[in-house]
């Protein structure tokens, strides 16, 4: 138990460092891939999020979701990657591959889908490579360059809000 505190800590220093030296640049490039990431015991409906991507115009295989388990137990295969904190090591090291190359893939909207307040969700939004990240209303406004705030159960609303703010800043067309 004092180890796993020990980690904690390390990560949440190494996050800080990161979000402080975090720059923001927003361009008016097209949305063409979007990146998800989200808490499977928030939200567990795949759909939600492809009928995001088909209305933002993004194409089926630009679209990349990954969910975070909190708890140890096994999720259905439908998500493209599934995680939990073991995937995680000292100072935010990731263990996982296949979570890295999601990490290293340069979204042009990555969409932070979760409100709870777990570290392993914080220092995956922060280590994405996305060029634009949004999110709903969390404890730590840095992580994300648009928040909406909205309850999960809003995913209509939400999906209303980022369609509206990505036309205004010229990364959609309204067709």
């Amino acid at each position: 138990m004092i180890l796993k505190g020990f980690k904690e800590k390390s990560i949440k220093k190494y996050l800080n460092k990161m979000l402080s030296e975090r720059k923001v640049y927003v361009d008016d490039s097209k949305v063409e891939s979007l990146g998800i990431i989200l808490n499977i015991d928030e939200v567990d409906d795949f759909e939600l999020f492809r009928s995001l991507a088909t209305y933002l115009h993004v194409r089926p295989n630009k679209l990349k979701v990954i969910a975070y388990s909190p708890s140890k137990s096994e999720k259905p295969n439908f998500w493209e990657i599934c995680f939990n904190s073991k995937d995680i090591g000292w100072n935010g090291a990731i263990k996982n591959i296949e979570l890295q190359t999601f990490l290293d893939t340069t979204f042009d909207v990555l969409i932070s889908y979760y409100t709870s307040d777990e570290i392993e969700l914080k220092l995956l939004t922060a280590l994405s490579k996305a060029t634009f990240k949004i999110g709903i209303l969390q404890k730590d406004p840095r992580l994300n360059d648009l928040i909406i705030n909205t309850n999960l159960e809003e995913f209509k609303v939400f999906k209303r809000e980022i369609f509206k703010y990505l036309t205004i800043l010229n990364k959609v067309s309204d067709e």
